[in-house]
């Protein structure tokens, strides 16, 4: 493990001075003095003093407050304080530079810019990426320092516990402004300039009541210290998208959702297990402060395979109006007509909408739904307005709440008090950001746009296939009441929230010989993005990463190729390069290693590196449908049909040709048997290759271009031989009739 002195020094930014950042080694050093000196323990007990009466001595005579060291504790509060002062300022003044740099392109630039003009569009977005590219090493330089302070009082307290101060300084810097300030302002008014610079247009606003939508949408793990670096490789694409409540002045809003189930957890376990049909119930509204506007959301979970694709859908209503929606009291004929009245809404548009409420309705009683859980978190979404192409939402500071335990009032309440203290079993923060890439599909746009695909493989996102905050937050604060937890729960990024919440019960013990619990991690060891505590991989990067780091710069690159972080992946060894085709992907032998055993791996895919222990899979997951698994056994029985068929006009020649003694009859059948044999073994071969890649869930091509080629080509030239040999012989026995004659 690299030193953090060492590890401050590789990572100082070289455009800011040295003295800019924390001076670890001086601290390092006053600690290592005051370890060295052996200070008596002053009685913490006493409450009395006496003015007359001398203060109490050592063994050795000395009073316990004399010191023959130059170095004191108060010179490490004072070093400590006099640091965390620089660093804030240098922070701040920093920030002010930047934020006058982002006025300064949208007062001079922007102004009157020409767009047909791509000479100066060009500059004009160079110099928006150099202020982001500014702001995400300040960003650095913070969480460096952040981080340094933590080690620097976690070394002090180890060495001087009886003078123990980590706690009060780690909540004095969280109060600074350094730490705690919000410069998310920088995000919004980059996000407009390159909104300028593409010239976005926002689409027609639907403003039907009940929207239904149908979505793909992939979840992703993000670190804390990667929010920014996401955020910006988003907006240089997507704006930011700003709810109609938004005052304007983040890039982020707060988001509240109540979800609601029964005592047995239905809906809870029908998520979990993925049942067709299985619903999430959930009152959703948005900004601080009581709700006023809630949106009454009902999500449905179809198979894809099947032909249907999951739906939400959602009804709008005052929040005075909850009550009577949670009692069956919802005056829905009167709704009605005030929806063809003064809505101007077609008729369809309306019995799509009843319907749906008295769905709705219907269900919190038949199940008798209560609240359960609500998630609370700030999302950041990245939008063209009304627009729903590509929707990318980011969600940070995320909780969950459990609404167990408290009186609802016959449904007047439906949340918690705000202003009630929760106990450390009511409430669990997740110590990731969870990004969601939302795509519509369809027609002309069947492929995600090649930027999304570089975020995707940037080495930043962690997928989590069908990550559910409200699943997550049940089998964390509900332990008692789930039967079955999801499979993130033995990731061990995430372990000590579980822990800290009272959930340890849903958890392996710490001397648990493979580190997870009964179920997909037990056969899968590609689900968990951060592996287990047995194998944890807290430092590696993106699982789903194939291609360069979007954002990182060279120098990082080489840094990071260097340290051999990240291990390659299943999907690095087959299909390396996400961003190459299929065809540069099968037959280039120098992507990442396959230089070696390409060809080899190919015929013997079980006895080649492709299959290496210390090779992950990735978390990227390619959905498996059932046929895929007897589609795969028809192939094989397929290709052996083929085999078979050969074999048994090779015996049949061979059976004729020992009446009519030919030899070319013979080779002809001699060729054809290896050639049969050569079917059934690759019948073999391709059904247990792609069995194993339905198994891990591998993306990308899951047929084999090659071998076809070669069985077809080498049956084709036995063929042709024959051909060429049958011709001779046919002239061969005209000749010789021709002399007979």
């Amino acid at each position: 493990m690299v030193k953090f002195g060492l590890r401050l020094a590789e990572n100082r930014a070289p455009e800011y001075p040295p003295d800019a950042y924390m001076d670890y080694d001086k601290l390092k050093e006053i600690i290592k003095e005051l370890a060295g000196k052996k200070l008596a323990r002053v009685d913490s007990n006493t409450r009395e003093v006496s003015m007359t009466a001398p203060p109490p001595t050592n063994a050795a005579g000395r009073m316990l407050t004399s010191d023959d060291s130059p170095v004191t504790e108060e010179d490490f509060y004072s070093c400590i304080d006099a640091q965390l002062a620089r660093v804030e300022a240098f922070t701040l003044e920093q920030v002010t530079a930047l934020r006058s740099d982002i006025t300064a392109l949208e007062l001079t630039e922007l102004v009157g810019l020409n767009k047909d003009d791509e000479k100066e569009v060009d500059r004009i977005r160079e110099r928006a990426d150099a202020v982001a590219r500014s702001f995400l090493v300040l960003e650095k330089y913070v969480n460096i320092n952040f981080m340094g302070f933590h080690k620097i009082l976690k070394k002090h307290d180890k060495n001087s516990p009886s003078h123990a101060c980590k706690q009060f300084y780690i909540n004095r810097m969280h109060n600074q402004a350094w730490v705690r300030g919000d410069y998310s302002d920088v995000v919004v008014r980059l996000s407009a300039i390159y909104s300028a610079l593409r010239n976005d247009h926002a689409a027609e606003e639907n403003k039907d009541a009940s929207q239904s939508f149908l979505r793909s949408t992939t979840k992703y793990w993000i670190r804390t210290e990667d929010v920014s670096r996401v955020k910006y490789a988003v907006l240089k694409h997507l704006p930011v998208f700003l709810q109609k409540t938004s005052t304007g002045e983040s890039d982020s809003q707060l988001t509240n959702s109540v979800y609601f189930d029964n005592d047995q957890l239905e809906l809870y376990h029908g998520r979990l297990d993925k049942t067709p049909g299985a619903i999430a119930y959930r009152l959703r509204w948005y900004g601080a402060g009581d709700p006023k506007v809630v949106f009454c959301e009902r999500k449905t979970h179809r198979d894809t395979w099947t032909g249907e694709a999951s739906v939400k859908e959602r009804f709008i209503v005052d929040h005075s109006e909850v009550k009577q929606v949670l009692n069956d009291e919802y005056p829905i004929s009167k709704k009605r007509d005030e929806m063809l009245a003064k809505k101007k809404a077609t008729q369809a548009e309306v019995e799509d909408w009843e319907e749906l409420v008295r769905e709705m309705i219907q269900v919190v009683q038949s199940k008798q739904l209560v609240p359960t859980m609500r998630t609370q978190y700030m999302r950041t979404a990245f939008q063209i307005p009304f627009d729903a192409t590509v929707r990318i939402s980011l969600d940070t500071n995320l909780c969950m709440i459990s609404e167990r335990g408290y009186n609802t009032q016959n449904g007047a309440k439906w949340f918690r008090d705000p202003d009630v203290s929760l106990a450390d079993n009511e409430i669990t923060r997740f110590p990731h950001a969870i990004l969601e890439v939302k795509l519509e599909l369809g027609g002309a746009n069947s492929e995600p746009p090649q930027w999304v695909t570089e975020l995707q493989n940037s080495g930043m996102l962690y997928e989590v296939h069908k990550f559910s905050k409200f699943i997550h937050g049940c089998a964390s604060l509900l332990p008692e009441y789930v039967r079955s937890v999801p499979y993130w729960v033995d990731d061990a990024s995430i372990r000590d929230s579980i822990l800290r919440s009272g959930g340890g019960r849903i958890l392996v013990k710490d001397d648990s010989e493979t580190g997870v619990g009964p179920g997909a991690n037990e056969h899968y060891n590609h689900l968990l993005p951060f592996g287990n505590i047995k194998e944890p991989h807290l430092d590696a990067k993106g699982r789903t990463a194939n291609t360069v780091a979007l954002i990182e710069t060279g120098e990082d690159a080489a840094k990071s190729t260097a340290s051999g972080a990240p291990l390659p992946t299943t999907a690095d060894k087959y299909y390396a390069g996400a961003d190459v085709t299929d065809e540069e992907i099968l037959f280039n032998a120098t992507v990442q290693g396959c230089a070696e055993d390409t060809c080899a791996g190919w015929l013997f895919p079980f006895c080649s590196g492709y299959n290496e222990d210390n090779v992950l899979a990735p978390t990227s997951v390619q959905k498996v449908e059932p046929k895929i698994f007897f589609a795969n056994e028809r192939t094989f029985l397929h290709w052996l049909h083929a085999g078979v068929t050969l074999y048994t006009i090779a015996a049949g020649i061979l059976a004729f040709a020992s009446d009519t003694r030919s030899v070319s009859a013979h080779w002809y059948a001699m060729a054809l048997l290896p050639i049969s044999l050569g079917f059934c073994l690759y019948a073999l071969h391709l059904f247990l290759w792609r069995a194993e890649k339905i198994k891990t869930r591998i993306p990308g091509r899951w047929d084999d271009s090659r071998g076809p080629l070669i069985l077809g080509a080498i049956l084709a030239g036995v063929l042709f031989i024959n051909f060429v040999m049958k011709c001779r012989e046919i002239r061969n026995y005209n000749i010789m009739m021709a002399y007979e004659l």
